[in-house]
């Protein structure tokens, strides 16, 4: 099977499933107990939370290690949401948000706070003057992803801080598509909060991690809770932690830019040759776009029937966000940026890893230009 959906989750690296075996057998002792077996487990955790600071450039008490990016959003986005209540009840979030964002805005709002949605542009950026237009004096929190998890562009981070930057207002920010595949060290430290996830980027998966800036007066989203500094609840998994760290320094080793461009250069070209502008590709400009992910709808063809048919010939695509797998909605991407309800139809996503060859790229146009042929409807 030719793999071309390492947006949804990668394949566990070696390496990374070592670490895991290694800490399982012999530092499998609670951090939180005070003998010398929980003390050996908790001198681990800290050497852990300490390593991936570094690699963020973020203090290592703002980090807190999670089951995975949507609970790190749950408790990012209330969080700092109940936290500052006393200012306002209203948040901000993008309209193409991941569902978890989404889910606990809807969450605050049965909590009496107010939500606003911001839209993406036609390609796939947040709207600027629409968000500036949502401010008001009882917003408190903004929520915008770094990187889109269905089309890869990636949002304008530093115009969206400056626009906050006089106005009280915190920024949380989804960087699970983002960590690994760039270098977001200055993303990380300008932002107020943000989120990873191990299972993206080679490591275990029900892994994560949550930053929020240790400057900041929150308090826990439940009260009473006795690990991660009262954060949250249950025992860590600290040999999916020490996998997770061990995934994220090598990937951040081994970014290879380069070679995720060539391949998507590669594979456009195919496309065009073949299908010759019968599709529509869904991208930014070259500077705010994740060469890994490619967002298209090839016309006459419907997304889901497209992926199983994909499927039959051994390759595995996406219709959009794993977390919405099985949806019949329109991917939430292209609702966002008002596209038509029958281009919505014919979504397909086809994102990259590292194992992925120039060879399996052309193959998969060459594939998808075959079905087109075979069964385009009028």
């Amino acid at each position: 099977m030719n793999y071309f959906d390492y947006a949804a989750t990668t394949p566990v690296d070696p390496e990374s499933l070592q670490i895991f075996r290694t800490v399982s057998e012999e530092f499998w002792g609670n951090p939180s107990s005070l003998h010398d077996i929980g003390g050996k487990a908790q001198h681990l955790l800290s050497k852990c939370r300490e390593k991936l600071s570094t690699m963020l450039g973020v203090p290592a008490k703002g980090i807190y290690f999670t089951s995975g990016g949507t609970e790190g959003n749950h408790l990012a986005l209330v969080t700092l949401a109940t936290s500052r209540r006393t200012k306002g009840k209203h948040i901000i979030i993008g309209g193409a948000e991941h569902s978890s964002l989404h889910s606990s805005a809807g969450f605050l709002q049965d909590l009496g706070f107010s939500v606003t949605k911001v839209p993406l542009n036609s390609k796939g950026l947040i709207d600027l003057e629409r968000l500036e237009a949502s401010l008001s004096d009882q917003t408190t929190v903004v929520s915008i992803g770094h990187v889109n998890g269905e089309i890869g562009t990636i949002q304008p981070l530093h115009a969206i801080k400056d626009m906050l930057s006089n106005r009280d207002v915190l920024l949380h920010s989804d960087m699970v598509q983002s960590f690994g595949k760039i270098d977001i060290t200055e993303y990380a430290s300008m932002v107020d909060s943000f989120t990873l996830s191990s299972h993206k980027i080679y490591g275990p998966k029900g892994v994560g991690a949550l930053y929020i800036h240790p400057g900041l007066d929150v308090s826990p989203m439940i009260p009473g809770q006795t690990h991660e500094d009262g954060f949250r609840g249950g025992t860590v998994n600290l040999p999916g932690i020490a996998g997770f760290v061990t995934a994220a320094e090598k990937s951040l080793h081994s970014l290879r830019t380069s070679h995720y461009m060539e391949l998507r250069t590669h594979f456009i070209s195919r496309l065009e040759e073949r299908l010759q502008g019968q599709y529509t590709l869904y991208e930014a400009p070259s500077h705010a776009q994740l060469s890994h992910v490619i967002g298209l709808g090839i016309h006459g063809l419907e997304g889901q029937w497209l992926m199983l048919e994909c499927n039959r010939r051994g390759f595995s695509i996406s219709t959009g966000s794993a977390c919405s797998a099985g949806s019949q909605d329109m991917s939430r991407t292209l609702g966002s940026m008002r596209v038509s309800s029958r281009a919505g139809k014919e979504f397909i996503r086809i994102s990259f890893g590292r194992d992925t060859g120039m060879d399996q790229a052309g193959a998969l146009a060459d594939t998808l230009a075959d079905i087109h042929d075979a069964h385009k409807y009028p």
